[in-house]
């Protein structure tokens, strides 16, 4: 069963996720605050540490804008610390094991993968606003080019 993808102008639902320090991160510590949530299939993988390394590599800008950014997978924490200190990671990484928050978020389901349809992490990026509303919903991003492609949707300037 694959849930309800989320659409512009909906309330993102809330959440609460341990990050890779072990610490309880909710969404709605954000409130007030414009969220960049980004699910990805497996820490340490070459897509993934692509993508991450690109938000990495592109925090300030976003931060700028006043992005806060968010990666979730279904990592244990100790895999997201590895992550976050092999690849210098300067955002939370959030360990979601069983699966509640991509399912919220749809970003788990079926894909087509090589041909082969599979089920697992749908590569999804969404975009909450101050009141908590998803601005913009992402969903089957590509790895490479994604950040250069939202920070071009959301207006912000390298």
């Amino acid at each position: 069963m694959t849930a309800t993808k989320l659409e512009i102008g909906a309330k993102a639902p809330d959440f609460s996720l341990q990050n890779q320090d072990g610490e309880s991160v909710s969404l709605s510590d954000f409130s007030g605050k414009k969220v960049i949530v980004y699910f990805y299939p497996a820490a340490g993988t070459p897509g993934c540490t692509t993508q991450a390394c690109d938000f990495r590599d592109n925090i300030n800008s976003l931060k700028s804008a006043g992005y806060q950014v968010l990666g979730v997978s279904k990592d244990t924490v100790a895999d997201l610390k590895k992550f976050q200190a092999e690849q210098g990671l300067n955002f939370p990484l959030l360990s979601d094991l069983d699966l509640t928050v991509h399912n919220l978020y749809a970003a788990y389901g079926e894909k087509n993968l090589y041909g082969k349809v599979v089920t697992g992490v749908l590569r999804s990026t969404f975009v909450i606003d101050e009141s908590g509303v998803i601005e913009l919903a992402l969903y089957n991003v590509k790895a490479t080019g994604h950040v250069a492609s939202l920070r071009k949707k959301l207006g912000v300037d390298a």
